[in-house]
C-alpha cells in the first residue's frame, strides 16, 4: 500500500455525510447531525490502534494519541482540524473527479453547464495544469474545508502505524465541532490535550503557513419601528427596514469584504430581515490591528447612539461581543513552531506562503489558551460554496508535510 492510497478514498466518504454547523444554534455541537460523524472518526481511530481515544460529550471533540516510538523525549505535537461545513447546502454532495486537468479548461460542474468552474473567472485553476482535481456538481459545497484536513491527519496517523520504522515523539490528534460557525474551539480542553504546541490543518492552497489573523467581532442589531395603516402613517410610521438601510448607508462603503484585500480591514452585513414593525441585522467586523478592530466597534456604537438620539428614544438595539484576536499576538513568541513548519516545507520543495490570513481559525483562540497553534494548508480552492474544489495532489503534499514535521520534530530535538 502506498502512502496516499488511502488519502482519496477516505477524503471521498467524509464529505458524502452532511455535517453542516448551524450559527442559530447555541448547543454543542451546533447540529445533531455532526455527532454521528464525529463517533465515526472515534471507530477509525480505534481500528488504526492509535490510543487514548475518546469522544468528549461537553466539547464535541474526538481526541486520540499515537505514543512515541523512541526513548528519549521531544515535544509532544497536536494536529487539529474541523468537520463541520459552512453555511451553504451540504446535503447530498456529490464529489466528482476531473483527473489530469490542462488548466485552461471549462469544467462543468452540472451536466447543463448552469454552473462551471471557469479560469477566466477563477484564475487559481491555471495553475493545476496536470492535477487531479475533486469538484462539486454544482448542488452543494465540497466540504474540503475542513475535511480534506480531516484525511490528511488521519492518513497520517495510518501511515506511521503501518511504518514503525519512522521515528516519532508523542503526537495528538483533535477533530472538533462548528469551526464555521467561530464556537468550537472555545470549549477546547487544551489541558488534557496536552500538547506542547499544535498545527490546524485548515489552509487553503500549497504551502499556506499562516499564523497572523484578523481580529475578529461580530454584533447583532435590532429595530424597534411602527407600523400603521399607511394611508395615515404621516409623522406616525416609523419602518424599521428604512432604519436599517439608514444604519448600513453610514457605514463606509469602501470598507467590505468585495472592496478590500491584504491587511485592510471591513464590515459585512451578513443577514437583514424584517418588516416595518421590526428589522434585525447581523454584522461581522475585521480588521488586523486590535485598536482598528475598537475603532470599528466605536462606529458602530456612534451610529447608534446618533441614529437613537436623531429619533427620541432608542429603536436600536446593539448586541456585540469579540470573536476571536489575531493569534501573532501570541505566535511572535513561539516562532519556533513556525519555523518547524518551515523546515518541513523546504525540505519538500514547497514555498511556504505566509501572508496573513484574510479570516480565522480555531488556532487563534487555542493560541490565545495556551497552546500555540499556526495553521498549514489543506488544499481547498473556492471553499463556502458550489465552486469549492481540491487538488488530490496538493492533498497528498499537505500530508508530507505533517509527516516531515513528525520526523523533524525528532531530528532536531536528539
Amino acid at each position: 500500500m502506498t502512502k496516499y492510497e488511502d488519502l482519496v478514498p477516505r477524503f471521498l466518504k467524509y464529505v458524502k455525510v452532511n455535517t453542516r454547523s448551524n450559527p442559530n444554534s447555541e448547543t454543542i455541537p451546533s447540529a445533531a447531525h455532526e455527532v454521528p460523524f464525529l463517533k465515526s472518526l472515534v471507530a477509525e481511530l480505534e481500528a488504526l490502534g492509535m490510543s487514548d481515544v475518546k469522544y468528549n460529550e461537553t466539547n464535541s471533540y474526538v481526541t486520540a494519541l499515537l505514543p512515541a516510538n523512541i526513548d528519549h523525549k521531544v515535544p509532544t505535537i497536536g494536529f487539529i482540524t474541523h468537520i463541520d461545513t459552512a453555511d451553504f447546502n451540504a446535503e447530498g454532495v456529490n464529489p466528482q473527479i476531473v483527473e489530469n486537468y490542462d488548466g485552461k479548461s471549462v469544467i462543468k460542474l452540472d451536466p447543463e453547464g448552469n454552473y462551471v468552474l471557469d479560469p477566466a473567472e477563477f484564475a487559481s485553476l491555471k495553475k493545476y495544469a496536470g492535477h487531479n482535481l475533486i469538484t462539486t456538481d454544482g448542488t452543494t459545497l465540497l466540504g474540503a474545508d475542513d475535511k480534506s484536513g480531516v484525511a490528511e491527519v488521519m492518513t497520517a496517523m495510518s501511515y506511521l502505524i503501518a511504518h514503525p520504522e519512522v521515528k516519532h515523539g508523542d503526537i495528538k490528534v483533535g477533530f472538533g465541532p462548528d469551526e464555521e460557525i467561530g464556537t468550537g474551539a472555545d470549549h477546547f480542553d487544551t489541558k488534557d490535550f496536552n500538547a506542547d504546541f499544535a498545527y490546524t490543518v485548515d489552509g487553503g492552497p500549497s504551502g499556506q503557513l499562516e499564523y497572523e489573523t484578523f481580529n475578529a467581532a461580530s454584533f447583532k442589531l435590532k429595530i424597534a419601528g411602527k407600523d400603521v395603516h399607511p394611508g395615515s402613517a404621516k409623522g406616525i410610521l416609523v419602518s424599521a427596514i428604512q432604519l436599517g438601510i439608514d444604519f448600513q448607508n453610514q457605514l463606509p462603503r469602501t470598507e467590505t469584504p468585495e472592496m478590500t484585500d491584504g491587511r485592510q480591514g471591513f464590515f459585512q452585513l451578513g443577514n437583514f430581515n424584517g418588516t416595518i414593525d421590526e428589522a434585525n441585522l447581523t454584522y461581522i467586523i475585521r480588521d488586523f490591528a486590535r485598536d482598528g478592530l475598537e475603532k470599528r466597534k466605536q462606529l458602530v456604537r456612534d451610529i447608534v447612539t446618533k441614529m437613537n438620539q436623531e429619533l427620541g428614544q432608542d429603536r436600536l438595539t446593539l448586541d456585540m461581543h469579540d470573536e476571536y484576536y489575531n493569534m501573532v499576538e501570541v505566535m511572535k513568541a513561539h516562532m519556533d513552531v513556525v519555523k518547524l513548519a518551515e523546515a518541513a516545507m523546504a525540505e519538500l520543495n514547497i514555498t511556504p506562503d505566509e501572508a496573513p490570513v484574510r479570516g480565522g481559525t480555531d488556532g487563534s483562540k487555542l493560541s490565545f489558551m495556551g497552546l500555540p497553534t499556526p495553521n498549514l494548508f489543506a488544499g481547498g480552492e473556492n471553499m463556502h460554496g458550489r465552486y469549492e474544489y481540491v487538488s488530490q495532489q496538493v492533498m497528498e503534499q499537505a500530508l508530507d508535510v505533517i509527516l516531515k514535521i513528525i520526523e523533524l520534530n525528532v531530528k532536531q530535538n536528539s
